[in-house]
């Protein structure tokens, strides 16, 4: 089986600091969420070796730093970072790839964890995933697919690769759903950061 939780906004200069608190917050909730996924996490670099590192503020900060250096495109594009749960549970694979703190012309800034796991599991939090990813990157807008959510409209709808669609569970910021009728959501939450779940 395979979920991804996914939060996207716009462009939005932060240092590299800011972003280590924001990893912070994410990896310090996602082990809590998915127990499965425990202990250290291992980058992975498009060129380079991995590196396996722990949870803290200090080691993403220097992670962040490494990352900005190798990529000359990152101070307009942001930094990219890719992390792997490195003792993750038999059957479980956890990716968590960001790109942010830059503010590109034509690309969103993004959080993209990717979670794989057995058919027997137990299901997962997907609201409390998605809130993670709300209130620690403040995306505008983000959700929760899977494959049969991503097949079925192109199966059954003739939906098409850039067709605008949101998966079973949706997050929108509060400037985004104030746009939007109340009656589009009537089983929403309000979140702490403004946005709706």
């Amino acid at each position: 089986m395979r979920c991804v939780v996914r939060g996207f906004w716009g462009p939005r200069q932060e240092s590299a600091e800011e972003l280590a608190a924001r990893w912070s917050t994410t990896l310090d909730r996602f082990p809590r969420l998915l127990p499965q996924t425990t202990g250290t996490w291992r980058t992975a670099p498009a060129s380079g070796p991995a590196e396996t590192l722990q949870p803290t503020e200090p080691s993403l900060l220097a992670a962040l730093h490494r990352a900005w250096t190798t990529d000359d495109w990152s101070a307009a594009n942001g930094t990219s970072l890719r992390l792997i749960a490195d003792t993750a549970a038999p059957g479980w694979k956890v990716e968590i790839a960001a790109l942010a703190g830059g503010t590109p012309e034509y690309l969103l800034q993004s959080l993209v964890a990717t979670i794989v796991f057995p058919g027997e599991a137990p299901d997962l939090p997907d609201a409390a995933l998605l809130t993670t990813v709300a209130e620690s990157w403040h995306p505008d807008y983000g959700d929760v697919i899977d494959r049969a959510v991503t097949s079925a409209p192109k199966k059954e709808a003739g939906f098409r690769i850039g067709t605008p669609s949101v998966g079973r569970l949706a997050y929108l910021s509060a400037g985004r759903a104030a746009r939007t009728p109340t009656d589009a959501f009537p089983d929403s939450k309000e979140l702490p950061t403004g946005g709706t779940l």
